[in-house]
């Protein structure tokens, strides 16, 4: 075979393993032609939809989820169309698998399946050459980027290199939910060790074998990151991602006004929280500033929820100091008051003159809140007590369990429904199957941020936005709670069916990005038909031709 001819049927080849380009069976016989592919298939062409129904097939034979994860996982780096038209015409069925609870499993299990690279590491090893780095990224035209250092992953804690599963993930739904192009998004795993034993000590851990880098160090190869994407990749939409309290809060408020980025465990987590007490509201007939919000933990999601919660008061003419005075948080250490030793900066505006009290239980008794928000991390927390108590304070109580995944959960869907009689409006950060109590049944709303940060990616994306705000959020929260209908509200469930999240994630686009025009917040020209630009602009599964 002649050097011409040797290139060409490698070209094809390659082909083959692009996951990007790649068709599999679906390649037309004009294509296998073109590409010299003919010989390297089996002969018979087959449809998208007869692919689909393969990989649907095959998905379903799987005994449990993990597996059903890793099939996923190996079909998307083959054939990343295929991938994304299985997940986004079978939405509800695969989200849990290919993030929610599953991808805590796989994050917790990553050495032991890692089968491929994907993703791109950046390590305290390559301290003073991040940019050079970078640029082996293969994608030039990177639009976002979302990056852990891997200290808290979910409710899981500290899984060091291994929490690369997470930005893998929340790029997949930016992609199926809000139509990013895949090669626009770039998944980053800032490995600065662990402190996680069982993971040093374990020889197929895959990270750096070293504790955790602070203080300088630590933001000085922050810093050195921020500087170098935006070099390599300009304007790039930079998501932080599962930081430990001891970063998060420092980081978002060290960048936001510098450059274009936002925090997903603080902002993200906050707006569909939010969402969620208007949308239960709907139900209850009761006004936003007459709830009173008791939180279980006082972390990034918490501190992030109530100050939403407390500039959505503030946008109805109610003073901040006033709206403060709705949120009560109890935390490792009991309930947040003023007169507590070493409060950290985060938790201060939030410390109350209140009496102390000897359990989250007791709290509820003399607080008499209308909401008990979970984001704790503690799984059984809500107990039959507490959750009894509120219905006994509450004609319908507002009770959200947040902590992901499933494990962590404050309490189940049931218990929640079956303690108070029914009454209760429940949401969840991780999936809960409806639950029937008599002759009702109700379907509880999943609280979960994918309502929320693809949306605003693409809103930002889309207009060119120079930063993220706060008032961006506040607005995808009331765009989210506005999508919601009357019939989910009447099954109980505050927010909108995930088979609609594309159509959410458009809507809120168009509220981001409104906002960026009406604030000069981009120098891009504002497209007659905005709407109409942000769906033209989303990502469809469908096949290039080559022949």
């Amino acid at each position: 075979m002649n050097d011409k001819a040797m290139s060409a049927l490698n070209r094809g080849v390659k082909v083959l393993h692009d996951p990007i380009r790649n068709k599999g069976t679906a390649f037309t016989e004009a294509d296998r032609k073109a590409l010299h592919l003919t010989g390297l298939l089996p002969p018979r062409v087959h449809s998208p939809a007869e692919q689909e129904q393969r990989v649907l097939g095959n998905i379903r034979s799987k005994s449990t989820d993990l597996e059903k994860y890793l099939y996923l996982v190996a079909l998307q780096d083959r054939n990343e169309t295929l991938f994304y038209r299985v997940v986004m015409n079978n939405i509800q069925e695969m989200m849990p698998l290919i993030y929610t609870p599953t991808v805590g499993q796989a994050c917790q299990e990553f050495q032991h399946i890692y089968r491929r690279p994907r993703g791109f590491y950046i390590s305290a090893n390559d301290r003073g050459n991040v940019k050079n780095v970078l640029q082996n990224w293969p994608h030039t035209d990177t639009k976002i980027i979302v990056i852990t250092d891997g200290e808290r992953i979910l409710g899981l804690g500290d899984l060091g290199a291994q929490g690369m599963g997470i930005p893998i993930g929340k790029l997949s739904l930016y992609t199926a939910c809000a139509g990013i192009h895949p090669t626009q998004c770039m998944p980053v795993m800032l490995d600065v060790g662990t402190n996680n034993d069982a993971l040093l000590n374990d020889p197929l851990y895959n990270g750096i074998e070293q504790r955790r880098m602070r203080g300088k160090a630590y933001d000085d190869l922050l810093d050195e990151f921020i500087q170098a994407a935006n070099e390599v990749f300009p304007g790039v939409l930079i998501q932080f991602e599962d930081f430990g309290n001891i970063n998060a809060f420092s980081l978002l408020d060290k960048y936001r006004d510098k450059i274009n980025c936002f925090n997903d465990d603080i902002q993200g987590t906050a707006a569909v929280v939010l969402s969620g007490i208007i949308g239960a509201l709907r139900i209850t007939g009761g006004k936003l500033s007459e709830q009173r919000l008791l939180f279980l933990g006082a972390g990034e999601a918490g501190i992030g929820t109530a100050d939403t919660f407390v500039a959505a008061l503030v946008e109805q003419g109610i003073p901040v100091k006033t709206a403060r005075r709705q949120c009560f948080f109890y935390d490792t250490k009991g309930l947040l008051t003023s007169d507590r030793e070493h409060i950290q900066h985060h938790k201060q505006r939030f410390a109350r003159k209140v009496a102390p009290v000897e359990s989250f239980l007791e709290a509820i008794e003399t607080l008499k809140p209308t909401a008990i928000l979970g984001l704790s991390g503690q799984p059984g927390s809500f107990s039959k007590e507490i959750i009894e108590a509120m219905g006994k304070i509450n004609k319908r109580p507002i009770i959200f369990a947040l902590s992901n995944p499933t494990s962590k959960a404050e309490c189940t869907a049931e218990q929640a429904y079956k303690w108070t009689e029914g009454r209760a409006i429940f949401a969840s950060g991780s999936p809960f199957d409806p639950v029937k109590l008599g002759n009702q049944t109700h379907v509880p709303g999943q609280g979960n941020n994918v309502y929320i940060f693809p949306g605003v990616g693409l809103g930002a994306i889309v207009s060119g936005a120079r930063r993220v705000t706060d008032e961006m959020f506040l607005a995808a929260a009331h765009s989210l709670a506005n999508q919601v209908l009357e019939e989910d509200l009447a099954a109980g469930n505050v927010y909108p069916p995930l088979g609609k999240i594309r159509e959410v994630c458009a809507t809120i686009a168009y509220e981001v990005a409104k906002i960026a025009w009406d604030k000069g917040l981009t120098d891009r020209e504002r497209p007659q038909d905005l709407l109409a630009e942000i769906k033209a602009q989303m990502y469809q599964p469908v096949y290039p031709h080559y022949a």
